[in-house]
């Protein structure tokens, strides 16, 4: 099997810049994110007003609806497609208590939660399982060239190095996406992303600029500061703000993919003799231990300056603010989300 490795890790790392973000103040005292003034405008569009059970559901309607649109334009294209809904891309709900790294136990554990993830874990359950591709015994009937065929039909052809850009990196375009692309994107056009429209593109331009700008705030700088001077005392200097503490262990790991798979432009023949699974190396074992070290000596220093407590304070009150003057577009925003269900 070929892969085209960053790529195939462009996903991993989304989810890794999410949990970073969550691996914060996720709890503070008796406050959570749950109190958030923003969080009821933004659950209105993400989910966060379904249970983890709700969510399933849904995600699971929506790979039958997406599969069976794909089976279609695939007949349509000449080729045999059974729907496939147990290829992996469902919702991957978690129970609470899964994402605990405000608590000792967890974090000696899973550190960050980049390395050792109690989600890769889920995931390895999951996987074990063996799982049967419905279209299987029919591409294995089909010539090289007919193979080829196939899959160009399915997903789209391979980007060329133009398309991929000098760094690797590639802008995904539904059109250019195969049937699986096309189907995707009329299922998703009936549910679609409001945030994402073209109505709320102001909305967007001032809740990006409002992200970046309140860890920049004079709260958070004295805040970092003061978590930043405890790290220093305890032997892990350099760090300006608690993200960058997780950062590290991110670029660390980002390293080690880019070092085993490349810069994308080429394919990586993962059979090969030659070939050592990033995931599976001392090297990734080495940074694991490092994460969890580097993580409990965050965690003290948290604690000691009551980072998870006072971090959300200050968020809550300039996100009042900003809820304050942008009120008319929010509303707004929750009430297209609302319907887009």
């Amino acid at each position: 099997m070929r892969s085209t490795g960053p790529l195939a890790a462009l996903a991993a790392t989304a989810m890794v810049f999410v949990l970073a973000g969550c691996s914060g103040p996720s709890s503070g005292g008796d406050l959570s994110y749950e109190d958030s003034p923003l969080n009821k405008y933004l659950s209105a569009a993400y989910g966060g007003d379904l249970s983890p059970e709700e969510q399933q559901k849904l995600s699971e309607e929506r790979q039958a609806q997406t599969e069976e649109l794909v089976a279609k334009c695939m007949s349509e294209e000449g080729f045999e497609y059974a729907p496939n809904t147990d290829n992996g891309s469902g919702m991957m709900t978690s129970a609470e208590g899964d994402w605990e790294p405000e608590k000792r136990e967890w974090v000696e554990k899973y550190g960050y939660g980049m390395i050792n993830s109690p989600f890769a874990e889920k995931q390895q359950e999951a996987t074990e399982e063996e799982y049967v591709d419905p279209n299987q015994d029919y591409v294995e009937s089909l010539s090289e060239s007919e193979q080829t065929a196939f899959y160009e039909t399915l997903y789209g052809p391979t980007p060329d190095e133009e398309e991929m850009g000098e760094d690797g990196s590639y802008e995904y375009r539904w059109e250019d996406a195969g049937c699986q692309g096309w189907a995707q994107h009329e299922v998703e056009g009936e549910n679609a992303d409001p945030f994402q429209s073209e109505e709320f593109a102001d909305l967007r331009t001032k809740m990006e600029e409002f992200w970046t700008s309140s860890q920049a705030s004079p709260e958070f700088s004295e805040l970092n500061s003061a978590w930043a001077a405890c790290m220093d005392d305890a032997g892990e200097p350099g760090f300006t703000t608690q993200q960058d503490a997780i950062q590290s262990i991110i670029d660390e790991q980002t390293a080690l993919y880019d070092a085993a798979y490349g810069d994308g432009s080429e394919p990586v023949d993962t059979e090969s003799a030659d070939f050592e699974d990033p995931n599976e190396s001392a090297a990734m074992k080495e940074l694991g231990e490092r994460e969890i070290e580097l993580a409990l000596v965050d965690l003290g220093c948290r604690e000691k300056t009551s980072y998870a407590k006072k971090s959300l304070e200050i968020q809550f009150a300039l996100e009042e603010k900003f809820v304050a003057d942008n009120k008319a577009e929010l509303e707004a925003f929750k009430s297209a989300a609302e319907q887009s269900k």
